[in-house]
């Protein structure tokens, strides 16, 4: 179970063995016998799995067919650092360093919706400067 959705997620992501052991500091082997059923993955290694393929881990062991169930209030927690987590990804600052879980865990709604109005903020400046070079909006 483990193996054949491990591999449907790489694939979903176009990416390599190699590739995908990078991102979770594993060997390209490590994957292929996770893959295979031939390796168990360890806690640490299954858990930056599901948070790299922003799913549960208890969807790639097979005991849900749902990868994100609902949250529920005790689940909070978790859903704020998915969500942190996924904003990280897709503005491609996962490497920068400079998120702390223990502070950022705890956020609020509103927090989180001033974050993604703050990125949304960057971004688009970062693609006028970049349609404009030399040019200054002023915005």
């Amino acid at each position: 179970m483990l193996g054949d959705r491990l591999k449907r997620l790489r694939l979903e992501k176009k990416l390599t063995q190699e590739e995908l052991g990078k991102k979770i500091n594993v060997t390209k082997v490590s994957i292929s016998g996770y893959e295979n059923g031939n390796r168990t993955p360890d806690t640490e290694t299954l858990q930056k799995l599901a948070d790299f393929f922003n799913v549960t881990t208890d969807y790639l062991l097979g005991r849900t067919d749902d990868p994100n169930p609902p949250e529920s209030k005790d689940n909070e927690e978790l859903g704020t650092l998915a969500r942190i987590n996924q904003l990280i990804k897709d503005y491609g600052i996962e490497q920068m360093g400079f998120f702390d879980i223990e502070k950022w865990k705890n956020l609020s709604e509103d927090e989180i919706r001033e974050i993604i109005q703050h990125f949304e903020w960057v971004a688009h400046k970062a693609a006028q400067k970049n349609k404009s070079p030399g040019k200054d909006t002023g915005e």
